[in-house]
């Protein structure tokens, strides 16, 4: 028998080598032999010399016997190999010494392999032939034994231990009642209804202690960083289960020689091996054995509920799977699922889900060869049917497109076929929840049925799109579409196929493959028509409407977005409407339309908000919040983007939160919130490049690089516009582009690098003129009027911030206006004309204060300073200088020493009184 075996295949393997897992006390109850000469107060098995990740539960265990304790029976439950025995043999060792009178050992074997369960009144007599009594004496029932054996321990300081009891039957009749005693029980069945019991579930170990474990028993190097990888991949095979560890280990340390590219080998034929616990046990079907005397304590309905379980493609159940699987009602499901759970054949890592340990699993498949081939595919055909319908319609509450095929209605679900409950979903998050709570076994089943059921796959990839459209991988995504759309067409599934490029389209466009996602989504849009599908036709119209705005095609992205929304309209799809509408408005904002985006986007707003739609509200709110700040109603903005930021949250909507981050820190940078702003859009950052998110990236880059240049580190400002304009350029975005190029500029212009700035100034007026984006002309044209105010042009200064204030006065941008009124006072100012100057600055204050920016505010006030004190008017001028320097100190940026230095001159100027 190889060293680290139990010799009971029922028990926790004993890592010393040296507890045989017997002990004498029920082999000779009927016997009339004469009693011992002296009490055996003692009948634990040797400790564990190697015992390792179980120091918590030891410790609980150790302070319940402490002389103010409470607690007289600790019950440790687990599944077979858990360690349930080596806890209880440690635990019983640690506190001898504070139970002076008596430890004592008892199995019961309720999972002994060809051995009963043993009786409680031979076991009673057993025990008291222990304690001393003349087997004569013995009384003969199991009440009478109870009695006396609780009478003899009564005032006594007693430690008992009951290994592998089955149930509360089988150890209440030995449970000393006195005081001073503590009894440990082990079961592979939670002892839930013995009163006064303190119930401790032991899980597999945590990855580092299964490693120690390993290398402990293998005799290897616990230091060796090769050593300890190889074990830790060896110990997630073995699913960290003690039993299964040792007997691996057990095996290796019969060979000490074998070097670490040797173990590797060994780790990749088991993880090779299809059958694992043929593999583990070797030739001697421990862990086999222990599960088979679990499995065969099972009434027969419940064996085939359990066989049923191997045959599941995913990681964990629900009743609803359950009931599909087994052909069996929800409350009967329940039940069962509660049974197994009860007796540690299965675990419940979140409540009412049920998962089995991976050996176990496969224990489960290798049992379900003998039933009927037949039988299994019924019942796998009855679980996809439950997946795939359940799917479809959470589905319907989650795609951010109506579905080409079926009912679009929003309705509760029958039955499917042979009678497969399907859930039901009241509302967007309750369906969310459901998918991600289910997202890994319907994955499971895409691969389940790619091979098997080419058709099922096809139909189950498209219901999961808008789950991984939210919620990622992208390049998972991209895989599953490409692999239904390729399937679709060697099938002839033409509508299948127009689905699945659509899909496909999407993903590429969250991946910043814009060119491609536009030729996949013409590619749908073609096939659509030729099958007269109109909500095809709609979906693929706005979604390509969406490529050409992101690249800056703004006039065909319109042009697009028209024709889907009269589809949408006509065929009476108000969730395919309401998206236009705010893609719509999306347009119009880009091109400084300011007043029109704002209402198609609050037209989308009130459309999402009828239909319960979480998301589209939170896009909605988003794009509106845009629209308000670009119009310099801060307030409302904040107060909108904060909105959407809670609901992508409430929805786990990692996207949109970044999106919502972003938002609010240029708002509060606007306002002179730098601090804020720049941790909000680190904040955004982070998640961008945590999805993967090239474009929201860029865009957060930029945004951080403003933040950095209004607090005068121009350097880093630059560096993180450059990051922004690479990332732009790469994916294709020259909207982007155009914008950091704009940004970039004014960086490199404040280090004084005038003629590179100027060159980033004419690259982003050419895209932005190509755009069409007014917005951006301006924003482009007045920082190109403020370089030439430092190179002294001032007449091609003043002719670029007039063009510029024109614009922005045409889209309604008014912190633009307050910005150009500024450069034109400056200039005007610089050229003798303070008069005129001063009318300029006092329009930019009232705009400054009217939008709340407290940076153009201050300059406005500082230039209206200077206007007045080159008047003469130098009380004014201090008034006014005074008070810029005030908000340019609480804002901390640079022009405040500058500004300063001039207070006090003037200061100095002041008449006396």
């Amino acid at each position: 028998m190889p060293e680290f075996e139990a010799r009971d295949h029922a028990q926790q393997v004993n890592v010393a080598g040296d507890n045989t897992g017997t002990i004498n006390t029920a082999h000779h109850h009927h016997e009339a032999a004469p009693p011992p000469q002296e009490p055996i107060t003692s009948s634990l098995p040797a400790a564990p010399r190697a015992f390792v990740g179980r120091d918590q539960e030891l410790q609980q265990i150790l302070a319940a016997a402490d002389h103010e304790r409470v607690v007289s029976i600790h019950a440790i439950d687990g599944m077979a190999g858990v360690g349930k025995t080596a806890l209880a043999v440690r635990a019983a060792h640690e506190l001898a010494a504070r139970f002076p009178d008596g430890q004592y050992f008892v199995e019961l074997h309720a999972h002994t392999s060809e051995q009963k369960a043993a009786d409680p009144s031979e076991v009673l007599a057993g025990l008291l032939i222990e304690l001393g009594m003349d087997p004569r004496n013995i009384p003969d029932t199991l009440t009478g034994r109870r009695d006396l054996w609780r009478n003899r321990l009564a005032s006594k300081k007693a430690l008992v231990v009951l290994d592998d009891a089955a149930d509360r039957d089988h150890i209440e009749p030995l449970l000393p009642s006195g005081p001073g005693c503590l009894t440990l029980v082990t079961s592979r069945h939670r002892l839930r209804v013995v009163p006064g019991t303190r119930p401790l579930a032991l899980k597999v170990l945590d990855p580092d202690p299964a490693a120690d474990l390993f290398l402990s028993v293998a005799g290897r190097d616990p230091a060796s960083d090769d050593e300890r990888d190889v074990a830790q991949r060896i110990v997630e095979l073995c699913g960290w289960l003690p039993l299964a560890i040792v007997l691996v280990a057990g095996r290796l340390a019969h060979h000490p020689h074998w070097t670490t590219a040797e173990i590797t080998e060994l780790a990749e034929e088991f993880e090779a091996a299809t059958d694992r616990l043929t593999e583990l046990d070797a030739n001697d079907r421990v862990v086999r054995a222990a599960f088979d005397l679990s499995y065969r304590d099972l009434p027969p309905a419940r064996q085939l509920l359990f066989r049923r379980l191997g045959l599941h493609p995913g990681p964990d159940v629900d009743a609803y799977a359950v009931a599909a699987l087994a052909g069996m009602d929800l409350a009967t499901a329940e039940r069962e699922l509660d049974a197994l759970y009860t007796d540690h054949l299965l675990d419940e890592p979140a409540r009412g889900r049920y998962r089995l340990h991976d050996l176990l699993r496969d224990y489960a498949h290798t049992l379900t060869d003998d039933d009927p081939t037949a039988d299994n595919t019924r019942a796998m055909d009855r679980l996809l049917d439950y997946y795939q319908h359940t799917a479809t319609y959470a589905d319907r509450w989650l795609a951010r497109r109506t579905r080409p095929t079926g009912d679009r209605d929003i309705t509760p679900p029958a039955a499917a076929s042979g009678g497969v409950l399907v859930r039901e979903f009241g509302d967007q998050l309750r369906a969310l929840a459901w998918m991600r709570a289910e997202r890994v076994n319907l994955l499971a089943c895409l691969e389940h049925t790619a091979s098997r059921e080419p058709a099922r796959m096809i139909a189950l990839t498209a219901v999961t799109a808008a789950l991984l459209d939210r919620d990622g991988p992208w390049p998972l995504a991209r895989r599953l579409h490409q692999r239904a759309a390729e399937m679709a067409q060697r099938l002839g599934d033409r509508l299948g196929e127009a689905t699945a490029l659509t899909d496909l389209g999407i993903v590429c466009w969250l991946t910043d493959d814009y060119e491609r996602s536009a030729n996949l989504l013409q590619q749908a849009l073609t096939r659509y028509r030729d099958l007269g599908n109109r909500l095809g036709e709609a979906n693929a119209l706005d979604s390509l409407g969406f490529v050409r705005r992101l690249t800056g095609d703004y006039g065909q992205a319109a042009d697009l977005y028209r024709q889907a929304l009269t589809l949408y309209r006509d065929l009476g799809d108000r969730l395919g409407e309401a998206n236009t509408l705010n893609d719509l408005g999306l347009v119009y904002r880009y091109t400084g339309d300011y007043e029109q985006a704002a209402d198609l986007q609050q037209q989308a707003l009130t459309r999402y908000r009828d239909l319960g739609d979480r998301l589209g509200e939170a896009n909605a709110l988003t794009d509106l919040g845009l629209v308000r700040r670009d119009t310099g109603d801060y307030e409302q903005a904040a107060d909108q983007l904060q909105q959407a930021l809670t609901r992508y949250r409430d929805l786990a909507n990692r996207l949109g939160e970044a999106s919502a981050l972003n938002y609010l820190g240029f708002v509060r940078r606007e306002v002179g919130d730098y601090e804020q702003a720049a941790d909000l859009h680190q904040q955004a950052v982070t998640i961008y490049r945590d999805l993967g998110n090239r474009l929201g990236q860029a865009t957060a880059l930029t945004d951080l690089g403003l933040v950095r240049r209004e607090v005068g580190d121009y350097e880093q400002a630059a560096d993180l516009h450059q990051q922004a304009v690479t990332i732009y350029r790469d994916l294709g975005n020259r909207r982007g582009e155009a914008n950091a190029l704009t940004a970039l500029g004014y960086a490199r212009r404040e280090i004084g690098d005038y003629e590179h700035a100027a060159d980033l100034y004419r690259q982003a007026l050419t895209l932005h003129l190509d755009l069409g984006s007014r917005h951006g002309q301006a924003d482009t044209l007045g920082n190109l009027g403020t370089l030439h105010e430092r190179t002294g042009e001032h007449q091609q200064a003043a002719h670029l911030h007039q063009r510029a204030l024109t614009l922005y006065r045409d889209i309604g941008f008014r912190l633009g206006q307050a910005e150009e009124l500024n450069g034109i006072g400056r200039v005007l100012l610089a050229t003798g004309e303070p008069s005129e100057a001063l009318t300029a600055f006092t329009d930019a204050v009232g705009l400054a204060r009217e939008i709340g920016n407290h940076l153009e505010q201050a300059r406005a006030l500082e230039g209206a300073a200077r206007c007045r004190a080159g008047l003469g008017d130098v009380p004014a001028a201090v008034t006014d200088l005074s008070a810029a320097v005030e908000i340019y100190r609480r804002l901390g940026v640079p022009e405040t020493e500058p500004a300063a230095v001039y207070l006090a001159e003037l200061e100095s100027r002041r008449p006396p009184g």
